[in-house]
């Protein structure tokens, strides 16, 4: 790095940011909360530091849009921005040792089904921490922020994508059927169901590839395409799509409500690969103990989950001969 280039502040790119999503230098400003002539400064000592244009200008003063040194600087800043809040992450987590947030990412199947047991035994270990939870409908979603450094821990599936990621596995779930109770499809059984007579079936499935491709290439990989007639994001709304007899849903375990008695389940044994479900963090935050004790919590209560489906104790399913 030249001298020149050691001079580059953080803000100088900041007001750069602000300009493009603003559209002007007044926008910035306001965003901001500083003066236009502020933000022009800022961009003035940028373009003096990097020797290029950032902003091209109309009558040499107004903003009409970033250049390409500017989009460029713009594309290394969110990698910069990145590792700054992951540096702050792993600061607070060891001044604020066993107090203070736990940020934690979830989609709907977790937050349902797994996370309230494991966040009530957590708070019986750890009072002072505060468990703040963001949800998303992808898990892709809540790794881009654990990546950014704005959540500690985030429930994922596995394989985890291209990234700064360690992960612990929580539970193995599979996949299942889920029919209109009293339909001719509730009356399925497993021993004599293969992947031809699945694929065959009028299926319900996620919409998400993330969320289906998985199970779907199984299929596929022998030469069968699946019959899909209805996809959605929301684990309720295929579900409700089965109750009404519009389908029969493909799902994860996990995602069935296993209370709504308008649905059967049917067990698919080893018939597919289960989804893996995970926790991931940032591979280069420092671990401290109450982050750790929230994963092992999270296996254990997997773990119990995951015997619970074994056995059906609390699935309403059709016999499996």
């Amino acid at each position: 790095m030249t001298d020149q280039w050691i001079s580059l502040d953080f803000r100088h790119l900041t007001a750069l940011r602000a300009i493009a999503d603003e559209g002007s230098f007044k926008g910035a400003a306001r965003a901001l909360g500083y003066t236009p002539s502020a933000i022009s400064q800022q961009i003035a000592g940028l373009e003096r530091v990097i020797g290029a244009r950032v902003i091209a200008r109309e009558h040499g003063r107004q903003a009409v849009g970033v250049t390409e040194p500017g989009r460029i600087l713009l594309r290394h800043m969110n990698a910069i921005e990145a590792r700054l809040n992951a540096a702050k992450s792993e600061i607070d987590a060891l001044t604020e040792g066993t107090s203070g947030p736990l940020r934690l990412g979830v989609y709907e199947s977790v937050g349902a089904r797994l996370l309230p047991e494991v966040v009530g035994r957590y708070r019986d270990l750890f009072p002072r921490v505060r468990v703040e939870v963001d949800e998303a409908l992808s898990d892709l979603d809540l790794l881009r922020q654990v990546e950014r450094g704005l959540l500690d821990l985030a429930f994922t599936l596995l394989p985890l994508p291209p990234g700064p990621f360690d992960s612990k596995l929580v539970l193995r779930d599979p996949w299942v059927l889920v029919a209109q109770t009293g339909s001719e499809h509730a009356a399925l059984r497993s021993g004599c169901l293969t992947l031809r007579t699945v694929g065959e079936l009028p299926l319900v499935s996620f919409r998400a590839p993330r969320a289906i491709d998985s199970v779907l290439d199984q299929f596929r990989a022998v030469g069968i395409e699946p019959r899909l007639v209805l996809q959605s994001d929301y684990n309720d709304a295929v579900q409700e799509l089965a109750a009404a007899g519009a389908g029969v849903a493909l799902m994860p375990r996990l995602a069935v409500n296993p209370h709504d008695e308008r649905t059967t389940t049917v067990e698919l044994g080893d018939l597919l690969s289960p989804r893996e479900v995970a926790v991931a963090w940032h591979s280069e935050r420092m671990v401290s103990e109450a982050f750790s004790t929230f994963t092992s919590l999270a296996a254990e209560v997997g773990a119990s989950v995951e015997a619970v489906g074994a056995d059906g104790s609390e699935w309403r399913r059709s016999a499996v001969s």
